[in-house]
């Protein structure tokens, strides 16, 4: 899939465990969906991890999904997690070679497209597994509000933390954590992701910081980018949220009719 499935991995099989709040996390990133919208539906959750993102919509009523990875250690969290509810699947996959066709209401990706070497074929992959008059749907980094992010701390993950053993990641990440729930308490407090921050438990802070040490690939796109990166796709009626005033969700919808469909 390219990215860095089996650094990933590592990181959901050390935090596998779904906190409530994880339900806040979720609204946000697709903030399109009320719980409303999810009954009756089938969907695929394309990128799973441990399975996060695939409990709120079978909570709400969804009538199946999919739930998709190709790192096992990621796919066994997901099972463990998503075991209750009976028609729920966790299938291994490839993003780019998702094998489903006119099949889901929608398919959601998140916080999984900005690590991947060809993002364009994963979302082309999505949109083949939608029924027509369905929704792909995606949460990715933004790059506005994020200079510090782009000028300091991402050159250390490509340079250094990148390239380390994950594991020794991983024990590093407790230092810059313990910054920031210092600085989230004192001077961090000027948009609201930090507001977020502020109310999650340490583990929790520090597996995000953790999540973003580890990859070999993070893109920190732009609303432009975002919008181009999603109508190049062919959906219709795309649409953008600025999340937590440092990131974007976008949805796009596959046309009813295949002839109405072109690239933009």
């Amino acid at each position: 899939m390219g990215g860095s499935p089996e650094r990933f991995g590592y990181a959901w099989d050390t935090y596998a465990t779904i906190f409530p709040e994880y339900e806040e996390q979720f609204r946000r990133w697709l903030p399109f969906f009320s719980p409303d919208d999810w009954r009756g539906k089938r969907f695929l959750d394309v990128g799973c991890g441990m399975g996060r993102n695939s409990v709120w919509p079978m909570r709400y009523g969804a009538a199946s999904g999919i739930a998709v990875d190709i790192d096992e250690r990621s796919l066994a969290a997901a099972r463990r997690n998503l075991e209750a509810y009976p028609n729920m699947e966790v299938r291994k996959y490839n993003a780019y070679e998702l094998p489903w066709c006119n099949d889901f209401d929608i398919a959601f990706s998140i916080g999984v497209i900005h690590h991947l070497e060809f993002p364009e074929k994963a979302l082309d992959a999505m949109v083949r597994s939608i029924k027509p008059g369905g929704y792909i749907a995606i949460w990715v980094y933004g790059r506005e509000n994020n200079s510090w992010l782009l000028l300091l701390l991402d050159p250390m993950r490509k340079n250094l933390f990148s390239r380390l053993p994950i594991g020794m990641v991983h024990l590093i990440s407790i230092f810059p954590t313990a910054v920031l729930w210092v600085a989230l308490r004192t001077i961090l407090n000027r948009t609201a992701y930090y507001r977020l921050l502020r109310s999650f438990s340490f583990q929790h802070l520090r597996s995000i910081v953790f999540d973003q040490m580890l990859p070999r690939i993070a893109n920190y796109w732009s609303k432009s980018e975002v919008e181009s990166l999603v109508r190049r796709s062919g959906v219709t009626d795309v649409e953008l949220v600025w999340v937590n005033e440092m990131s974007w969700a976008a949805r796009g919808r596959k046309a009813s009719s295949p002839h109405s469909m072109g690239k933009t």
